[in-house]
Parts: structure tokens; C-alpha cells; sequence
């Protein structure tokens, strides 16, 4: 009602309800509006909006689209939340800057509003941002507890359960990323093998899996051909059992990825998808979308690639490990089978190095390593495991990339492409002028490649390499989804999109009906912008995850002492890299060290719902 009355007095239209006439005499009476010549109109003193809340702010986006949105702070809110239609007062501030108190909000009663929320000494705060909130009786709520309630009543709509459970952390950040879809019952799958087209049996061919120890989805299996130089890629035949436009690809579009927490996967498919039909398991026939790569070992280039649906039988399931050690000629008990593979797959490491050696003449070879969190079964931080890029990573890295190059070259002009554009110029400007802060003499050579090429050639002759890659890394624009082929600045590469991982990635499973269909969806650009977006949500809502489970470590390490380096000096933010590395701490005490110095620091408080973990330098 609110909403419509206020746009009614925006166009000047005052055919107004009678309940809504109330509403206008009460905004005339406190002369919230006024009458402009023949016009009525909002006080220039007030502003009319809806609230929208950040992470450390909130804005009130102006109701007419006229004026300028305002920033507000949260003391004043005045019980207002997300979505809520205000009034707001503007106020004196010697600054110029334009401040604001709401005075009045207005509430739809039949509109669903709810807040996660915290009790802490018998008041009530918003989880997200610590917002009080105006409830009067709070005795229904258990201190320290955590509830989704209603935010107009008040009234309790789910208990999550109390602060220091470790596992209520999974709600909170899935509620916090609009994700509790994860948490629903798994659609019903139907899933057979009973294609009726002809597809090409490669059953006799050795595939095998590599993927970490503890996979349950396998996405890709690869075979090499030595004689005729030929790699195929084997990839989950995902768009086989997910049809277009089905209940099934409808809930995969709305997730559009896989998220993994690090005690369990929420898969975008269901798990009898995602961990049985749609997986390449050893010794099963699967459908396969193949692509045969037909490879110029002199040229390091692609002469031909074919692409088809098929039947394989994965032969044999490896870890990267197992493969690492067979890669270093440090050979266990194997079986004949396992040795042929095991030699097809040195063969296959020689070629691949070669042509990854040719990439990174155009690409960036980054130290490459991934802290993983352990949690025990209290879902408890236990310990932090560091993984870097082995041998056998990169020798499966490079087949998919291949795989990843092919497929895009088989799609329209307007297809779905992973796109990494340029840096700006004032991006790397600020690169340079960091590493030189860092005592490494750097300057801009002719171009963006040449430049970075040149900061990491310097930087390799210091101590700080690793942390001159991750200031390269920041500098970089985000990777993307687009609907036009845009290149891919960081892996060099002129076309570029994600073929191999259709049981995690939605963007694979369109690209796959596309090459099958030769048809773009008519939609592309908004799938592209979709996933995209959900993307980059899913990976705050794990760094979210994570972050709360460095906060409950270090509640329960109060007065210990940690290695630490500096990593934000405008916010004197530093990063443990001892005992459980990768925790971010704020320092109390910083007194302008630079970036990346060493220090000792000390743990002083955590607070688990903001997350935040309070360090001081020991001097």
C-alpha cells in the first residue's frame, strides 16, 4: 500500500484509497509533504526510500529516482531493515555531507519479513551486521542463542541453536548467502542409460580418473594415445540426464555450482547424479562427451580435435598422490594393468609439460597453493593443510585445458566464454609502486604481459616471491562468464570456456548442450551475468564459513602467541602463518609497520558472529 501511495503522490495521481487518504492527511498534517504552487510535493527536509542494508552501512535508495541515494549509519535506523519503506529526517552535520534519521517506518503487514538474529545481554542483533533491534520483550529468547525470527513481531520462526555450537556456522552462512536451498530434499532423479542415439563404444581404452583422495564426483578421465599422439578427454555426459527446461536444470540454474565447505560438498546436482550416474566411476560404463585431441608434438599445437557423445569404462581410480609418486618414478606394488596406464601417464607428463611450457609464454605461472581447513566431528577447527600444484596436478590441468581451448573454438560468436580482460592501467601502476615499496626495483615495460613478466623475473631474485605473486594475483580483474569472447588475459589465451566440470558447474552443462544442439539459448547473456554473480557469492559464503571457524580457534586461544605478517597496512590487518595459518587478525597496537613484515602477535579477543579476531604486536 505504502509504496503505491507514494508513487501515486510522485505522478502526481490522488485517487487515493481510503486507507490510503489517512495515510496522505497524516504525511500533510506533519509536513512531511507540502503544497508547491499547484503541486504536492516531499519536503526538501525529509527523504522517502527504501532501506538498503551493506555490510558496514546502509543506503536509503531515494523512492522517486531523482535524487541522490544517502548513506545512513546504523544507530540510525530506528527498528527499520532490509526493504523497509522509511521516512527520514534530515539533520545538521557541519561536513556538508548529507545525514539522515529515520523517524518513521512504514510496514505492509501481509509482507513475510525475517532476520537471523543474536541475543546478547536480553537484546536482540542482526547476524549479519550487528544491527540492534527494537524488541521490547525478549524473554522468550535464550541468551547467546541464535533465532530466525520475524522482524515486525518479533515472533520466533526457527531456533538455530546457541553461539558456541560450531555446527549451527553451515545455516548461518548459507542464510546469510540466500542459499538455504542447499539444506532442501534432493529432487527425485530418474536416471538410465538408455540412450536410443548411436554412440561410439571407447570402452577398450584405458581411461582413468586422478582427482583428491576423497572425491566422490568424477567430472573427467583422460587416455593417451602414444603411437598416434592422440588425448582423449573424457567428460561426465551431464546434459544426458538433465534436461533443459526440467525441475532438475531449473534448481541447477538457481545454484549454478557446487559449494565446498571443507567438512562436506553441497553438490549442484543430486547425489545420484553427482556421485553415481553423472560420475566416471572405475569399472562402470558411463556416458562420456568426448573430445579426441589430435596432437603436433614438434608444433606443440592442435592439428584437428573431434568431439562426440559416447560410452567409456574408467579403468582405474587415482589420487594426485599415488600419481605424484608414479611421476618421480617412485613405483608401488602395481597391477599389469595399472602399469600400462602408469607408463601411458609418464608419456603423457613429458607432452604436457612441453605444451604447458609454450603457454606460459604467454600465460603466468603463479606459486600455486590452497589452505585446507580440517574440522573434526564436533565441526571443530583441528588443523590447517596447505596444498600445492604437484605434477600430476598440472598434467591434468593441462588436458582440460586443452579440452577447455577446443570447446570454445566449437561455439558461436555469441556462445558462453570464461573471459579474464586486461588489468587497468591504474591497477598496475599501483602494482608497481607496491613492489618497489617492498625493496624491489621494478618499472612498466611496454605492455601488460612484458610488465609482469619483468615484476616476477625480480622478484624471483628476493625473499618475497610468494607474496609479490599474491600482490600480481590482486591486481588482476575477476574472471567471468560472457556471452562474447573477450579472451583470457591470465591463461593467455585468445578463447577460452569451461567444458570439464558439468557436475559442478552449470556453465559447463550449457556450453555442452550447446555444441550438442549448435543452438545458443536465447537467454545467454542472462545466464552468463546468473552465474557469474552466484559465482562470486559462493565464494564469500565458504570464506564466511571459514572465517567463523578461525574465530571459534582463537576464542579458545585467547593469550596465544602467534607468527604473523603484515598484510593490510590502511587497516592494520595482519595474517597468521604459523600453527594455523591463513587466520586474519586486526591489530590493536599497529604502529605502521610495512607490508609483509614479520611480527609476533598475540590473541586478545574473537567474536564469533562478527567474525572478527583482535591481535596485539608483541613488542
Amino acid at each position: 500500500m505504502y509504496k503505491e501511495l507514494f508513487k501515486k503522490i510522485i505522478n502526481q495521481n490522488f485517487d487515493f484509497s481510503e486507507d490510503e487518504l489517512k495515510v496522505f492527511n497524516k504525511l500533510i498534517e506533519n509536513e512531511v509533504l507540502i503544497k508547491i504552487n499547484d503541486t504536492i510535493e516531499i519536503n526538501s527536509k525529509y527523504k522517502i526510500g527504501t532501506i538498503k542494508v551493506e555490510k558496514n552501512f546502509v543506503i536509503l535508495e531515494d523512492i522517486s529516482n531523482e535524487h541522490k541515494n544517502i548513506k545512513l549509519d546504523f544507530d540510525s535506523l530506528n527498528g527499520a531493515y532490509e526493504g523497509d519503506l522509511v521516512i527520514a529526517k534530515k539533520v545538521f552535520n557541519p561536513r556538508s555531507k548529507v545525514k539522515a534519521k529515520i523517524i518513521e517506518v512504514f510496514s505492509d503487514t501481509n509482507k513475510k519479513t525475517e532476520a537471523l538474529v543474536y541475543v546478547k545481554d536480553k537484546a536482540l542483533y542482526t547476524v549479519k551486521e550487528s544491527i540492534l533491534l527494537h524488541c521490547k520483550d525478549t524473554k522468550k529468547f535464550k541468551e547467546n542463542y541464535v533465532y530466525l525470527v520475524d522482524n515486525k513481531s518479533y515472533e520466533i520462526i526457527l531456533e538455530i541453536g546457541e553461539i558456541n555450537n560450531p555446527k549451527i556456522d553451515e545455516y548461518i552462512s548459507l542464510y546469510l548467502y540466500k542459499e538455504l536451498i542447499r539444506l532442501e530434499n534432493e529432487l527425485e532423479v530418474e536416471a538410465k542409460m538408455d540412450d536410443k542415439n548411436q554412440r561410439i563404444d571407447l570402452t577398450h581404452l584405458n581411461f582413468t580418473t586422478i582427482d583428491p583422495a576423497s572425491a566422490k564426483d568424477h567430472d573427467d578421465a583422460i587416455y593417451y594415445d602414444e603411437e598416434n599422439q592422440i588425448l582423449y578427454v573424457a567428460i561426465a555426459d551431464v546434459s544426458y540426464f538433465v534436461k533443459e527446461n526440467s525441475a532438475l536444470d531449473k534448481q541447477a540454474f538457481l545454484k549454478s555450482t557446487s559449494i565446498y565447505l571443507p567438512n562436506r560438498v553441497l553438490p549442484m546436482l543430486p547425489k545420484k547424479l553427482s556421485e553415481n550416474m553423472c560420475s566416471l566411476r572405475e569399472n562402470e560404463k558411463r556416458y562420456a562427451y568426448v573430445f579426441e585431441i589430435h596432437l603436433d608434438i614438434k608444433e606443440l599445437s592442435v592439428k584437428k580435435s573431434k568431439l562426440y557423445e559416447a560410452i567409456i569404462e574408467s579403468k582405474r581410480k587415482f589420487s594426485y598422490g599415488r600419481i605424484d609418486r608414479v611421476l618421480d618414478k617412485k613405483f608401488d606394488t602395481f597391477t599389469t594393468l595399472e602399469k600400462t596406464i602408469f607408463d601411458s601417464l609418464i608419456k603423457l607428463y613429458e607432452v604436457t609439460k612441453a605444451f604447458r611450457a609454450k603457454r606460459l609464454l604467454k600465460g603466468y605461472d603463479f606459486r600455486s597453493s590452497e589452505l585446507r581447513l580440517k574440522l573434526n566431528h564436533k565441526a571443530e577447527l583441528e588443523d590447517i593443510e596447505e596444498e600445492f600444484s604437484t605434477a600430476s596436478h598440472q598434467l591434468v590441468e593441462e588436458c582440460m585445458l586443452l579440452a577447455n581451448i577446443e570447446a570454445s573454438k566449437k561455439v558461436n560468436k555469441v556462445g558462453i566464454f570464461r573471459i579474464h580482460e586486461e588489468p587497468p592501467f591504474k591497477a598496475i601502476s599501483q602494482l608497481i609502486d607496491d613492489v618497489n615499496m617492498l625493496g624491489v626495483e621494478v618499472k612498466l615495460q611496454g605492455n601488460v604481459h612484458d610488465t609482469i613478466t619483468h615484476i616476477q623475473q625480480k622478484a624471483k631474485m628476493s625473499v618475497l616471491a610468494k607474496e609479490i605473486d599474491e600482490l600480481i594475483i590482486h591486481a588482476q580483474t575477476q574472471a567471468k562468464y560472457s556471452s562474447k569472447n573477450l579472451g583470457h588475459f591470465g591463461l593467455g589465451f585468445d578463447s577460452y570456456s569451461h567444458f570439464t566440470s558439468p557436475i559442478r558447474r552449470y556453465s559447463d552443462l550449457v556450453l555442452h548442450r550447446m555444441l550438442k544442439s549448435k543452438q545458443t539459448p536465447a537467454n545467454i547473456e542472462e545466464i552468463c551475468e546468473h552465474i557469474s554473480i552466484q559465482e562470486r557469492k559462493v565464494d564469500q559464503l565458504v570464506w564466511d564459513y571459514e572465517d567463523r571457524k578461525y574465530a571459534r580457534y582463537a576464542y579458545k586461544n585467547i593469550n596465544e602467541e602467534f607468527k604473523a605478517v603484515i598484510t593490510d597496512c590502511e587497516k592494520g590487518q595482519a595474517k597468521i602463518c604459523s600453527k594455523i595459518p591463513g587466520m586474519r587478525v586486526v591489530l590493536d597496537n599497529y604502529k605502521g609497520q610495512n607490508l609483509y613484515t614479520k611480527l609476533r602477535v598475540v590473541i586478545k579477543s574473537a567474536d564469533i558472529i562478527t567474525k572478527q579476531i583482535v591481535a596485539s604486536i608483541k613488542y
